[in-house]
């Protein structure tokens, strides 16, 4: 299938929650918020509504209030023209602005700044479009009941009298005065309608006993709307998508990445440039869309982005598995993927527990989760990612469509988390953890591209950068494709230059990320290449021996620090440049680290300088003498020696070691 193929099935499989209002919570820096998640019906849309007006089933005004809570997302339904308004006076059916509902707009409006416009159109036009709706074989009480509200014309009358829209000296709408922000001549209006009986499953109750219907959240109103719509719908035309005919759109919506996205994805209104000309007689033969399968693809894509969706900056992306089922986020580390899935594969998982604590042992429970998950998910499934950015704010484009077989996607998560495996540290839960695999994608972004502020590394006043990281990695994830050669080689520079950073453990995340790229890289030339974070003491490659001697170097001049000193070492210090020159380097070290090996206990002494005396054993003279720059492999070779002194405290502290 293609991409709205694709769409128009999740929105088919999905059809039944079409116009129900659901909520679901967001973690912020102000803490949990409720967020509204909606699949559109077909011919509606969502606006942020300022004012509720209440009235009763026979049209009589009861009372109005503003809206200032999280409940403001309204449903309202919309024409192909009135959705995709700009300039255009075209009204939406049911609720719209003051200046369509007030036929008293008029006699309220100042202007402004003393030239005073004509909005009594605006009027004229939704009174007539909502006449001939309630009219219709197909009107519902309802919108009679607003219709014959609206009809006298004395909406901004009302709203003064009960507080909601202020006046100024003059008696007209103050032009100051704001609603949520909107100034209130220019306010949304929805509508819930009172009665003393209940008639359907819409009602609700207030405080006082009395039933009350919220008309955008009212699906039988939605469904008299939809037939009356497509009653009136005369045009007919070839759909491009389907083969059918019937009734074309050719004004998309918009609202698709967010409430405020004036950006639409598929577009056809050059009719007096060259878009067509000379080709085509007119624009339904270069292109055209049945209206009622792009509202069920636009609809599905604006649900399931609010959905599971995720947005950096104007770029978005969204990924979903045919049956609904959870998928992991490309964009998470190792241990958040396992520890969302690790309930899966447990015969597998047991196994690897023979293996006790080891980095095998936790590859195993990992790869055995996700393979476990796949076998729930079936051969039948499919997982379908799309991506979309844009370049000018009224234009949106397609970046990135794929869909796989669920159980691929699965092994290429896999795939990618251990190909990049190495040792990594988080925090989580406000503690400072460790795992084995790769980090996430917006840790990679703020490693490659982000400066240190506040002790932190981060990408503050880039956030485009996260996602031009992801479509570029992406790729690599899902698709098993190469790494960057340009991103491995800006890791390895900036964790070969630990003396620019002020926290030593924004370093330590940069050299961590750094390892997992260029094994990576290694594995993706040569898939024999493979390497561990455990120490490799059979190893005899030039870089990764050097890499071994920068870590001894290091450990041995901290060995004789005080505990709270944080100076940074000869080793980190010559870093750069012992990466370009490693023997013209290594002996300038050595050099310096004369007074140190004094000030070492005897045993620890024998221990360091017989550790280097073994790495040098496995040099060649040649491979020593070559004073050539290390490619990133030095780096693995490092942080395997570094990792192995520290983890052995036991034979350190024999000799008197301090603790870390």
């Amino acid at each position: 299938m293609n991409w709205v193929n694709e769409l128009c099935d999740l929105y088919d499989k999905n059809q039944e929650r079409a116009g129900e209002m659901t909520y679901f919570t967001r973690e912020t820096k102000d803490g949990p918020v409720e967020i509204p998640l909606v699949l559109l019906p077909i011919s509606h849309t969502t606006v942020l509504a300022q004012i509720t007006v209440t009235i009763d089933h026979e049209g009589n005004f009861l009372r109005a209030e503003p809206e200032a809570g999280n409940d403001r997302l309204t449903i309202i339904p919309v024409t192909d023209k009135s959705a995709s308004r700009t300039a255009s006076t075209e009204p939406h059916p049911l609720c719209d602005n003051l200046k369509y509902l007030a036929g008293d707009y008029m006699d309220y409006y100042g202007g402004k700044g003393g030239k005073e416009k004509d909005f009594s159109q605006n009027y004229e036009k939704y009174i007539e479009c909502l006449r001939q709706w309630c009219e219709s074989e197909f009107c519902h009480e309802k919108a009679r009941a607003v219709y014959r509200y609206l009809r006298k014309g004395c909406l901004i009358k009302d709203l003064a009298t009960a507080g909601v829209i202020k006046l100024d000296e003059s008696g007209k709408m103050a032009e100051k005065e704001k609603i949520q922000s909107i100034p209130q001549t220019d306010a949304f209006v929805r509508f819930r309608i009172e009665r003393p009986e209940a008639l359907d499953e819409q009602v609700l109750a207030d405080q006082t006993g009395r039933n009350f219907f919220e008309c955008w959240k009212d699906k039988t109103l939605q469904t008299s709307f939809i037939e009356y719509y497509r009653s009136i719908s005369t045009e007919r035309g070839l759909s491009y998508l389907s083969g059918n005919v019937e009734a074309p759109s050719f004004l998309q919506p918009k609202k698709i990445r967010n409430e405020g996205d004036g950006a639409k994805l598929i577009s056809s209104n050059d009719e007096h440039n060259f878009t067509y000309r000379g080709r085509f007689a007119d624009k339904s033969e270069a292109f055209l869309i049945g209206y009622e399968d792009s509202q069920k693809a636009h609809n599905a894509l604006k649900w399931i982005i609010r959905k599971q969706g995720f947005n950096w900056d104007s770029f978005c992306a969204v990924i979903w598995e045919s049956g609904m089922n959870p998928m992991p986020d490309p964009r998470m580390d190792t241990d958040a993927i396992y520890t969302e899935y690790e309930g899966w594969g447990e015969e597998e998982a047991e196994e690897a527990s023979a293996y006790g604590g080891t980095n095998a042992a936790e590859a195993m429970k990992f790869s055995a989760a996700l393979r476990g998950y796949g076998k729930f998910l079936g051969a039948s499934s499919r997982t379908v990612l799309l991506a979309f950015d844009s370049a000018t704010p009224g234009r949106l484009s397609l970046t990135e469509y794929q869909q796989y077989r669920s159980s691929n996607y699965l092994d290429n998560i896999q795939y990618w988390h251990e190909s990049c495996a190495w040792r990594h540290e988080k925090y989580k839960n406000g503690r400072k953890t460790a795992f084995e695999g790769m980090v996430g994608v917006g840790d990679i972004a703020e490693v490659l591209y982000g400066t240190e502020q506040n002790g932190r590394l981060t990408l503050s006043g880039k956030t485009k950068m996260y996602g031009e990281v992801f479509k570029r990695l992406f790729p690599c994830i899902s698709q098993r494709q190469a790494v960057p050669h340009d991103m491995v080689r800006l890791a390895v520079q900036k964790a070969s230059s630990p003396v620019t950073y002020k926290e030593w453990y924004n370093w330590e995340r940069v050299l961590a990320v750094a390892c997992s790229l260029v094994k990576k890289q290694r594995m993706d030339h040569n898939l024999k290449e493979v390497w561990n974070v455990a120490l490799d003491k059979n190893c005899n490659d030039r870089n990764y021996l050097y890499g071994r001697l920068l870590a001894v170097a290091d450990r041995v001049e901290y060995r004789t620090y005080d505990k709270d000193d944080r100076r940074e070492t000869n080793a980190q210090r010559y870093m750069a440049i012992f990466a370009q020159r490693p023997m013209h380097t290594w002996k300038v070290l050595e050099e310096k680290l004369q007074p140190y090996w004094v000030r070492l206990k005897p045993g620890e002494r024998i221990v360091y300088k017989k550790l280097i005396e073994e790495i040098n054993d496995k040099f060649t003279v040649e491979s020593y003498e070559k004073d050539e720059s290390l490619s990133g492999l030095y780096l693995l070779g490092f942080h395997s020696q570094a990792l192995d002194l520290r983890q052995k405290p036991e034979s350190e502290n024999a000799q008197g070691e301090k603790e870390e």
